[in-house]
């Protein structure tokens, strides 16, 4: 038996059972235990935060970076259960666009914080870093050639609130904080509990999601607790695809056989978190997740007929298995898992914290409906493509102290810290058929000479302080240094400053040095695929080879050992708050960033470098590579300002406005390698270029209403995406696309203590963004009708309902 058919065989029951048990566990629990506590009601302003800083007590109102706080209820406020959804619907800075037909980035897509890719931004649990995803965005989509954490592996149920570093902090955490922190706390205690469940669908009538949801707390003893959350989820596909009119002798002519939209994803994740008191200066912790996502997406749709090789007038069968055509479809299934444990306290005035870290992301990938034409009609039309795994363990030793500083008004705290990190990534071969010949269509397989496994480790020490020098004046430097093992020491710093003019206003700001080390996945990612291309105006399939840097291909072809990314930060904001229930913020903000890594364009071989790529065994039209490829400089402001107006019988409004603008532009560009200059060919084109300067919203605005009153709570938001521009190579088929406004509400009824009801509609007015331009055949002869870097996607109109059980 092949291992393809091992794998397809092997159930998701067991997974989704011992999340099913966990949930009725949680609703078991006895129903008069106490409510679990939240962050304070009077808001972000009385918060105290963990993130950026290792004072204690440090509020946000006192922070020298900008910081977000998004609570659990703030979380639950829209229609969907993806973190990372969420997120860019409350944070005006971050953009989550929803790519399709972008092979593995249906499955894992990235978001950006500021416009920057999405792997410079680094992602916390509890303080603890999270491991990447293994899958590489190598498609035309946004956050081309990253490979970032999966936020939507983390489920809502789980979170307890989020804070969001808007600001370099590399020198704090170390690589990858460049354009910020998302800082996930998750829900602790014994006390309380909730479960949930949910189901939405869209106007069309497709994209239908159900899902159950709880957290839940018990007692390890006196002494200790365990919180155990879950989340199971079914959400169906939605298809905006237009019918193919493109050859009247099709079979299926003139019928919607492309699927575009939103894949098929059935997530089921196990989130635990513990504690436990050794004795009065000694805590044990732990806490991990569990989860698997199976994902179905769809690749290009294959016609029945092909051009006759012999005769371009004429058309002949592309395969007997499927006489109509066929729509492959990538079934994938991703598994997160990790375990992070540890020791922390109070010995002679310092707290510390010691801690191990261990974290893994697995992708594996089947194709289904689809033949290898290298086959024929002996072909099978089920295939393992193979697998992607990354990997990180991370052991850390921190500790912090207050000093009293006679000069000072208040303490001055030093904190200071090691870490030793490893890394390792693997890539599994897929079954002889999926590779042999063409391999596969919709997806060719990992083959054996792709597969293989590649490791680093680094170590890093800092040393950060923070003092109130009087009253008005606070701020603080830090400094961190790195040694990695494949490419030598960095150094990053930082220094910030608040200043309070009154009790009203202040001035804040930052300027930091920082870095992101290539991951081992651009490194060492390598694959021979199918791409198309639109060529002559017509959507064209092409043998494309990704090669890793070091092979003898991509050297070839001029490639060059990969290099840090290099960061530059500065920010400077003013803060006012005239009352307690009212604060507004105004942070602008550059980040400087060289040797920015890039996928390169895709290099269509002419015919003398196709025959060199052969006879190193690799047979391919079109090559690319990552490459050290430009400097960037990316300016922005964010303005967020909240008001709570307290009414009558305990009845209140919190209304909230915020806004981003932000740019970026190319201050350099690495010189092109004399041998693509020699074939008339370009590693960084301007669509790459582009891609990372107008491909996403220059601006975003969003006002928030939140009314409560008695038993019922009404809440409402209007999303304004800014224009952003879908760039090619002939500018004359740049498509630019206007604003989108987006209006969203929802309401909640509480039934008594325990009970609540919601329901709402995303996307109340049903807006879809322009229609993809078919100049160049761009729209793919109309089956294609939207673009996947449309910033609030294109299913349209959504309408959810949840009912909640608490306790």
């Amino acid at each position: 038996m092949s291992s393809s058919t091992v794998r397809s065989q092997l159930p998701a029951l067991p997974v989704k059972t011992v999340i099913a048990a966990s949930l009725i566990a949680c609703f078991s629990l006895p129903m008069q235990a106490q409510a679990q506590q939240e962050l304070p009601a009077e808001g972000e302003l009385q918060s105290v935060v963990v993130t950026g800083t290792f004072a204690k007590n440090r509020r946000t109102i006192d922070s020298e970076s900008p910081i977000d706080i998004l609570t659990s209820r703030d979380l639950q406020s829209t229609g969907s259960a993806e973190l990372a959804t969420v997120l860019a619907r409350l944070l005006p800075s971050l953009n989550f666009a929803r790519a399709t037909g972008a092979d593995a980035s249906d499955a894992v897509r990235p978001a950006q914080l500021r416009g920057l890719s999405p792997d410079q931004t680094l992602v916390l649990v509890n303080g603890k870093r999270r491991y990447t995803s293994a899958v590489v965005n190598v498609n035309g989509s946004l956050g081309r050639g990253s490979a970032p954490v999966d936020l939507n592996a983390i489920p809502l149920a789980a979170i307890d609130h989020v804070e969001v570093l808007r600001d370099g902090a590399a020198a704090q955490y170390g690589s990858d904080a460049i354009a910020g922190v998302i800082n996930i706390i998750l829900k602790k205690g014994a006390a309380g509990g909730d479960i949930e469940v949910g189901y939405g669908q869209t106007q069309e009538r497709d994209g239908k999601q159900k899902s159950i949801k709880g957290s839940a707390g018990f007692k390890l003893g006196d002494d200790g607790w365990v919180r155990v959350s879950a989340e199971v989820a079914e959400r169906d596909p939605t298809n905006r695809a237009g019918a193919d009119f493109r050859n009247p002798l099709e079979p299926r002519y003139g019928k919607v056989n492309q699927r575009y939209g939103d894949p098929e994803s059935k997530p089921a994740t196990i989130f635990l978190n513990s504690e436990y008191r050794i004795n009065d200066s000694v805590d044990w912790y732990a806490f991990g997740n569990y989860g698997k996502r199976d994902t179905s997406a769809a690749a290009t749709w294959r016609t029945a007929l092909i051009p006759d090789p012999n005769n371009a007038k004429l058309f002949v069968q592309r395969t007997p298995l499927f006489p109509e055509g066929f729509l492959p479809l990538q079934n994938s299934t991703l598994t997160d898992q990790s375990l992070v444990t540890g020791l922390r306290g109070e010995a002679a005035g310092w707290r510390w914290d010691a801690s191990l870290n261990y974290g893994s992301n697995k992708f594996e990938l089947d194709l289904d409906n689809t033949v290898n034409q290298s086959l024929g009609a002996n072909s099978p039309t089920h295939f393992y493509a193979g697998s992607l795994k990354n990997e990180q363990t991370v052991f850390n030793l921190d500790a912090a102290r207050e000093f009293p500083v006679a000069a000072f008004s208040g303490p001055l705290t030093v904190a200071v810290g090691a870490e030793a990190r490893h890394e390792k990534y693997s890539i599994g071969a897929g079954d002889e058929a999926s590779y042999t010949g063409g391999g596969s269509q919709g997806f060719a397989g990992f083959r054996p000479a792709n597969a293989g496994s590649h490791s680093r480790h680094n170590e890093s020490i800092y040393v950060n302080l923070e003092a109130e020098a009087t009253k008005n004046l606070s701020g603080g430097v830090a400094l961190r240094h790195e040694r990695y093992s494949d490419f030598g020491s960095t150094t990053s710093a930082k220094g910030s400053a608040r200043y309070a003019f009154t009790d009203a206003l202040s001035l804040r700001g930052t300027v930091s040095s920082g870095f992101r080390a290539p991951s081992l996945a651009q490194q060492y990612y390598t694959i021979t695929t199918t791409n198309f291309q639109v060529v002559n105006g017509t959507n064209t399939a092409i043998e494309t080879g990704t090669f890793a840097v070091n092979t003898p291909q991509a050297r070839a072809l001029g490639a060059q050992d990969l290099k840090p990314e290099k960061a530059r930060n500065y920010s400077l904001g003013l803060q006012f708050q005239p009352n307690r229930n009212f604060t507004t913020s105004i942070d602008a903000y550059r980040i400087d960033i060289d040797n920015r890594i890039l996928f390169s364009a895709n290099l269509a071989l002419n015919d003398k470098l196709k025959s060199q790529l052969a006879a190193q065994g690799t047979p391919v039209g079109a090559a690319r590579y990552f490459t050290n490829a430009v400097d960037t400089r990316t300016e922005g402001v964010d303005i967020v300002s909240t008001y709570r107006i307290d009414l009558q019988d305990k009845n209140r409004l919190d209304l909230t406005a915020a806004y981003n603008h932000n740019k970026s532009t190319v201050q350099k560009i690495a010189d092109n390698p004399a041998i693509l200059t020699a074939n008339n060919l370009k590693l960084i084109d301007r669509q790459s270029i582009d891609r990372i300067t107008v491909a996403s919203p220059k601006d975003k605005f969003s006002l928030a209403a939140d009314y409560s009153f008695g038993i019922w709570n009404a809440h409402g938001v209007v999303t304004r995406y800014g224009s952003f521009t879908v760039p090619q190579n002939d500018v004359k088929l740049d498509q630019t696309y206007d604003p989108q406004w987006v209006l969203d509400l929802s309401g909640s009824v509480k039934l008594d203590k325990n009970w609540r009801l919601v329901a709402g509609i995303d996307n109340v007015t049903n807006r879809y963004p322009a229609q993809v331009t078919s100049n160049g055949n761009l729209n793919v002869n109309g089956t294609q009708p939207y673009s996947i870097f449309a910033p609030n996607g294109f299913n349209g109109r959504y309408y959810y309902a949840k009912a909640g059980y608490s306790w």
